[in-house]
């Protein structure tokens, strides 16, 4: 198979180019097996990321002809006889096939993509064992568990025109987990991620094209999730015209 993966050295290059290689392949390899033969049997210099090789981690995703995949899950075998790899769209590029992520982690931070709580416990650790851990029910925990598959690939960032156009959107992944501790009922930050949700380049800026869900590995349905963080943002909006920000 004929391999196309692209090449920049910040200290070479202004620009990326493209290289070409030639490999055996066998019938059952994915995507990243290809890249992972040309790094140990033809180009030591190729640098791309990966680890988990289980569509877990995430940390492998790349444009494969044109299109956001997680390479580890992606079959060789469903492209002909050439195949072409580029760095994850829309994130600059630090090496060949690595992209800087720091401003989508700042966005990530902005949601506190963690359990809130108003008050926090006070207890000694004696007086917490009393009182035990926050408890969920099987019903409670359906209502946010498919936004909490996201395992931070960034396909939807690649894929998504809105980011293409307004780098400062802060992006379906970022709302999609930011929403998904809105749901859960041990949390008590919502108010405080429906200020952010309400703010510029936030789930307001989405036009609902859809791409983020179509290429998600994981079926988190991330538009689903921006479209109702929108509602849940004008819902709270609401709530604080007629009710004090600290009431019931």
């Amino acid at each position: 198979m004929r391999v196309e993966i692209t090449r920049f050295d910040p200290d070479k290059d202004e620009v990326p180019k493209t290289q070409e290689y030639e490999i055996p392949v066998q019938a059952d390899w994915k995507v990243l097996d290809a890249i992972n033969y040309i790094k140990d049997e033809v180009d030591s210099s190729i640098s791309h990321r990966w680890s988990c090789r289980m569509a877990v981690c995430g940390s492998c995703g790349m444009m494969v002809n044109g299109e956001p995949k997680l390479t580890c899950k992606t079959p060789l075998s469903a492209y002909s006889d050439s195949i072409k790899i580029e760095p994850l769209a829309n994130f600059p590029i630090v090496r060949d096939l690595v992209v800087d992520i720091d401003g989508f982690m700042d966005k990530f931070r902005r949601v506190k993509p963690w359990i809130v709580r108003a008050k926090e416990r006070a207890e000694d650790m004696e007086a917490l064992n009393e009182k035990g851990t926050y408890s969920q029910s099987p019903a409670e925990l359906v209502v946010f568990k498919q936004f909490s598959m996201c395992i931070n690939c960034l396909l939807c960032y690649s894929a998504c025109p809105v980011v293409a156009n307004e780098p400062e959107f802060m992006g379906p992944a970022a709302i999609a987990l930011g929403h998904r501790y809105n749901l859960d009922s041990r949390d008590q930050g919502d108010r405080e991620r429906n200020r952010i949700f309400r703010g510029a380049g936030t789930v307001f800026s989405c036009s609902f094209a859809n791409e983020c869900s179509e290429v998600c590995p994981k079926n988190v349905d991330p538009a689903a999730a921006v479209n109702q963080a929108k509602l849940g943002a004008v819902i709270d909006w609401a709530k604080g015209l007629v009710l004090p920000r600290g009431g019931a």
